[in-house]
């Protein structure tokens, strides 16, 4: 995974007026926290930090007054209406250290014939890795899968240096039989009768 670098600068004023003013002025308020040390309010410019959060679990290189801190996004907050940027929690990472994120599940291949469909428990797994060695996602084949079946968190194959940090018997996938709807027409005609 490759880094992103931005430049950061240290907020001062701190409020619902501060942070509108921040965001006028095309940037984002953020928190860098992590380690032990004191929090570091930050503000980012906007589109390029937009653009870094496209990639899940992105590692992000900061300059922030002179010193580079690697950090990795913890909370993002966005405009529920116009989906902008409001905030961004900000965790601070070190070079082989291990950490939890949530990564993709993706199914590939083709259920077992007679309509039956894939349901996603969930859309992402629970994964310790290293900070630098974040894998994006994840792919588990569900080629032949009949209903019933289902694929639990420690079936999927995680890639190399990464580990389950969730349930090991958490249902992630599981594929069930389609319901047969009655036709409108059959269940009139059955009324009359």
């Amino acid at each position: 995974m490759s880094e992103i670098k931005l430049a950061a600068e240290v907020r001062t004023e701190f409020g619902k007026g501060a942070a509108r003013r921040i965001r006028r002025a095309n940037q984002v308020p953020a928190v860098v926290y992590g380690h032990g040390a004191e929090p570091v309010h930050i503000s980012l410019p906007g589109h390029e930090l937009l653009l870094a959060l496209r990639t899940p679990n992105v590692l992000i290189g900061l300059e922030i007054d002179g010193k580079d801190a690697l950090v990795i996004p913890k909370a993002v907050q966005r405009d529920p209406l116009k989906g902008f940027l409001e905030h961004v929690d900000l965790l601070t990472v070190k070079r082989g250290e291990k950490v939890n994120v949530e990564i993709a599940v993706h199914a590939e291949g083709e259920l077992a014939p007679g309509g039956n469909l894939l349901e996603y428990v969930q859309n992402t797994l629970l994964v310790e890795a290293e900070a630098t060695h974040i894998p994006e996602s994840v792919t588990v084949s569900v080629a032949g899968l009949d209903a019933g079946a289902s694929v639990l968190a420690k079936d999927i194959a995680l890639p190399k240096g990464s580990s389950l940090a969730g349930d090991e018997d958490a249902v992630v996938l599981q594929v069930v039989a389609a319901q047969a709807e009655e036709a409108a027409g059959e269940a009139a005609e059955g009324e009359e009768a």
